[in-house]
C-alpha cells in the first residue's frame, strides 16, 4: 500500500546535474520482494560510477541518500524514503571472466553471476544460486547460503565514498563476517572480482540444482517475502539453535499480525498475504522477537534491513491478537 507524501517540491532543484536520470514521487511498493513501502521523493538512476561519485561530491550533505538494490532483503516503510534513493541498474551489470576470475558490477544479480560461471566453467559460485539479491547486497550484508558467503570467494571491492572518492578495497579491509560488512556505512560498492577454480559445467549444474531444490523445499518461494528475517544467534557454534528453531519454540510459526503471517514452511520468513502493511510485517517481527526473548532469553537481531519513516498508523504496538 503506497502513503501519500507531500515531499520536498523544491528537493530536485538542490540536486547536482548529472548524466543519469532522477525521477520524483516514485511508488517504491514494487520495488522490494514484500511489495509494501511509501514513495521516494527523488529515485537517481547512475550513467556510471563516475556519474555516481560527481554526485556525491557535489550533493549537499544534508540531504539523505539510500541506495536500493533488488529489494530481496529489504522492509520500506509506508511512510516512504526522504531524500534521494541510488539505484544502480543497466549500467552496473558488467560480467567478465578472465581465467579463475571474474569481475562484476554490482548491479549484477547473483543468480546470474552464477549461471555466468557455470556456462564459464568457473567452480565456487553455487551458492549464489540461492541468494536472491544483487552483488552490491552480497557485499554490504556478506550475503550467503548453503555453507559459502561472499568472502569466501571476493577479491577486492570498488566503491565510492559519500564524499564522490572512489575507492578499491581488498578482503581484509571489508571485515566481513557472518552478515555483517564492516565498511563505512556512507561507502557504495559498484564493482567487485572474485575468484573460483576451474571445473566441469556437469558438476556446477548439478550443484546448482541442489541449491536451488533446497531452496523451494524448505523456503516460502513465490510469495511476498523478503528472505530470512532474523540473524542466526550464534553462527560460529554449530550446536547453538537457529533462528528458526527458537521463533518455533515460542510458538510463532503462523502468527498473524494485519496481513501479515510467519510462515507455516519456514518460520524465519515473514509473509505478506496480500494486504499487509510496512506496519503489520514490522510489528510481527518485534512481536517475534519478544515471544523469543521470553521463551528463551535471547534477543533476535533483524537480518532483513528497515528503511524509511513509519506512516501515519504505523506506531509499532505489541499485538494485542492473533492466530494461533
Amino acid at each position: 500500500m503506497m502513503t501519500a507524501h507531500k515531499h520536498d517540491r523544491s528537493l530536485l532543484s538542490r540536486l547536482p546535474v548529472v548524466r543519469g536520470r532522477y525521477v520524483e514521487n516514485v511508488d517504491l511498493s514494487g520495488c522490494t520482494w514484500f511489495r509494501v513501502g511509501g514513495p521516494a521523493d527523488v529515485v537517481y538512476r547512475p550513467a556510471d560510477a563516475g556519474d555516481l561519485a560527481a554526485f556525491l561530491k557535489q550533493c549537499p550533505q544534508e540531504i539523505p541518500r539510500t541506495v536500493l538494490g533488488l529489494g530481496s532483503n529489504l522492509l520500506i516503510r509506508d511512510g516512504g524514503v526522504r531524500g534521494v534513493v541510488i539505484r544502480l541498474d543497466r549500467a552496473f551489470n558488467q560480467i567478465e571472466i578472465d581465467g579463475d576470475y571474474v569481475t562484476v558490477g554490482a548491479g549484477v544479480l547473483d543468480v546470474n553471476l552464477a549461471r555466468v560461471c557455470r556456462d564459464g566453467g568457473l567452480v565456487g559460485f553455487e551458492f549464489m544460486r540461492g541468494i536472491p539479491g544483487t552483488v552490491g547486497g552480497g557485499l554490504r550484508m556478506n550475503g550467503g547460503a548453503y555453507g559459502r558467503a561472499f568472502r569466501d570467494v571476493l577479491v577486492w571491492a570498488e566503491v565510492v565514498d559519500g564524499a564522490g572518492i572512489m575507492h578499491r578495497a581488498v578482503l581484509d579491509e571489508l571485515d566481513l563476517s557472518y552478515r555483517h560488512c564492516g565498511a563505512p556505512e556512507d561507502w557504495i560498492f559498484t564493482a567487485a572480482q572474485f575468484r573460483g577454480k576451474q571445473g566441469g559445467q556437469d558438476e556446477i549444474t548439478a550443484r546448482m540444482r541442489e541449491v536451488s531444490q533446497a531452496r523451494k523445499e524448505s523456503q516460502p518461494v513465490n510469495t511476498r517475502t523478503g528472505g530470512s528475517t532474523f540473524k542466526n544467534p550464534d553462527s560460529d557454534n554449530p550446536d547453538s539453535p537457529k533462528a528458526w528453531e527458537l521463533i518455533d519454540r515460542a510458538g510463532c510459526r503462523g502468527l498473524v499480525r494485519g496481513g501479515a503471517m510467519v510462515s507455516e514452511l519456514h518460520c524465519n520468513f515473514l509473509i505478506n498475504m496480500g494486504d499487509a502493511t510496512a506496519a503489520d510485517l514490522e510489528a510481527l517481527g518485534e512481536e517475534v522477537r519478544r515471544r523469543v526473548e521470553a521463551d528463551s532469553g535471547i534477543m533476535l537481531q533483524w537480518e532483513i534491513r528497515r528503511i524509511g519513516e513509519h506512516g501515519p498508523d504505523g506506531a509499532l504496538t505489541s499485538i494485542a491478537e492473533v492466530a494461533p
